[in-house]
C-alpha cells in the first residue's frame, strides 16, 4: 500500500495540450488512497491562483469517498438517517418537500463537495424569482422571503451535517444573503367580534366547548384536538398539554410530541372553562375531550376544526381568519388585559418570554401608550392640572430638595 499522503499535499504539471494542471490532496479513501482536487489554467499563473485559492478553501479538510456523492443522494440520506428521532414527523415531511420541489431540481445532480456559496446564492435568487422549476405547472409563482429562509434553514442543517461527516470542507450556506421575512398580517378578533362568534356557536353542543376552550387557552390546533380526559384535572382546574395531533398523508391521524420542549406544560384554566369541561366530562363517551362527532370515538380531526371555524365565522358575519388566529386573539386580549409576557409565554408554550414579546410587539406598543396615560393621569391627580411640562421650581423650593 502506498504511503498515506497528508491533506493539502499537491503537485503541478504542464500537459501536452499546453494547459497547466494542479492537484492537491483533500481526503482519503477507506483503503488509504488519496482523494484529489484538480484545477487547470491556460497559464501557470492562472492555474496557481486557482490552486492556492482552493487549497485555502480545503485547508484542514480530510474528506471521505462519500464526498463524491450528489447533493440529492446526501439529502436522501440525511432525511432518512440524521433527522429520524430528532425532528417532528411533520417537519421532516416539510423538509422533504423543500428538497424534492425546490433544491434537487436545481442542484440535486451536483457533487456535494463542489457546491459553492455562489451556487447557494443563485438558488435563493431563483426561488424568489420563479419558485418551482420550469417544467412544473406552478413555475413562475415566486416564493416569499419567509419561505426561502425556511428552505435555507433546512439546507444549512443538512450541509452542516455533511461537513461534520467530512463530505465537504466548508458549509457553503454560511454567510448567505437572505431575504427579509414577510410575515403574513395577523387578523385577530376584537372583544365584540369574539362575543358575536361565541353567541353564534353557543347553540352548537359539539363545537361550542371546543372553540370556547380555544379562545380561553390559546392552544395550538393540534394540541387542542389531541387533548384526552387524563390531561384534565377537574378538581385543580388544570389542563396538561402533552401531545399534538397530526394528519398524515392519506388522512391517517397520529399523535406526536408538542412543537417545542416548552410546549409540554400544565396550564391553569379560567374558572368558566374548567366548569364547562367538568360538566362535559360527566357525559363523556370517549377518552378524547373533543371526539370526532362523525367518528367512532376518536379525536376531532384538525382539518374538520378548520372547516367548521370558517362555517361558523360565515354564520356570524365575521371575516375569514385562520384557526391559528384564534390563538393570536387569545394572546392579544390577554396582554391587553394586563397578563405579563412571562406568564403568557408559559401558557402558550413558547420557549421564552422574549419570543412572546417579539410576536406581539403591536400589543405591547399599545400597552406602553396605555401606561403613559395612566402615569399622566396619576401625576395630574397628585400635582394638579396647573403642572406644566418642564416647569421649574423656585430657588427656595429647589434648595429644600
Amino acid at each position: 500500500m502506498s504511503k498515506r499522503r497528508a491533506s493539502g499535499d499537491g503537485m503541478i504539471r504542464r500537459r501536452e495540450s499546453g494547459r497547466w494542471e494542479g492537484r492537491f490532496v483533500v481526503g482519503h479513501k477507506e483503503n488509504g488512497d488519496s482523494i484529489f482536487r484538480y484545477v487547470s489554467g491556460s497559464t501557470q499563473k492562472e492555474m496557481l491562483e486557482k490552486l492556492h485559492r482552493d487549497m485555502d478553501a480545503y485547508r484542514g479538510a480530510d474528506l471521505t469517498e462519500d464526498s463524491h456523492m450528489t447533493l440529492e443522494a446526501w439529502l436522501d440520506r440525511w432525511l432518512e438517517t440524521y433527522t429520524a428521532g430528532t425532528l417532528r414527523e411533520s417537519t421532516r415531511r416539510s423538509y422533504r418537500t423543500y428538497a424534492e420541489h425546490y433544491i434537487v431540481p436545481r442542484l440535486g445532480g451536483r457533487v456535494i463537495s463542489s457546491l459553492t456559496p455562489t451556487d447557494i446564492q443563485r438558488l435563493y435568487t431563483d426561488l424568489l424569482d420563479h419558485g418551482r422549476v420550469h417544467d412544473h405547472p406552478r413555475y413562475g409563482r415566486r416564493l416569499s422571503g419567509t419561505m426561502v429562509r425556511r428552505i435555507h434553514a433546512m439546507l444549512h442543517s443538512a450541509l452542516k451535517a455533511a461537513a461534520q461527516a467530512h463530505l465537504i470542507a466548508r458549509n457553503p450556506t454560511e454567510g448567505a444573503a437572505l431575504p427579509r421575512m414577510e410575515d403574513r398580517p395577523r387578523r385577530v378578533l376584537t372583544h365584540a367580534e369574539t362575543e358575536r362568534f361565541l353567541q353564534t356557536v353557543q347553540a352548537d353542543e359539539v363545537w361550542y366547548p371546543f372553540f370556547y376552550t380555544e379562545l380561553t387557552t390559546g392552544l395550538r390546533k393540534g394540541e387542542l384536538c389531541g387533548l384526552r380526559w387524563e390531561d384534565f384535572d377537574g378538581e385543580a382546574g388544570t389542563l396538561a398539554v402533552r401531545r399534538t395531533l397530526h394528519t398524515q398523508p392519506g388522512g391517517t391521524l397520529t399523535t406526536g410530541e408538542t412543537k417545542t420542549y416548552a410546549g409540554t406544560r400544565t396550564i391553569l384554566l379560567p374558572a368558566s372553562t374548567a366548569e364547562l369541561l367538568r360538566k362535559r366530562q360527566k357525559t363523556a363517551g370517549s377518552a378524547w375531550i373533543f371526539p370526532d362527532p362523525l367518528g367512532d370515538g376518536g379525536p376531532v380531526r384538525p382539518g374538520s376544526a378548520s372547516y367548521h371555524l370558517k362555517r361558523l365565522l360565515d354564520a356570524a358575519g365575521l371575516p375569514d381568519i385562520r384557526f391559528h388566529d384564534l390563538r393570536h386573539t387569545f394572546a392579544t386580549q390577554a396582554l391587553a388585559s394586563g397578563v405579563d409576557a412571562k406568564t403568557l409565554s408559559g401558557i402558550l408554550g413558547h420557549t421564552n418570554a422574549s419570543f412572546t414579546l417579539d410576536t406581539y410587539a403591536h400589543v405591547t406598543g399599545e400597552m406602553q401608550h396605555q401606561a403613559a396615560r395612566v402615569v399622566g393621569d396619576y401625576l395630574t391627580d397628585v400635582f394638579g392640572k396647573e403642572l406644566k411640562p418642564w416647569q421649574r421650581t423656585s430657588g427656595a423650593a429647589a434648595a429644600s430638595t
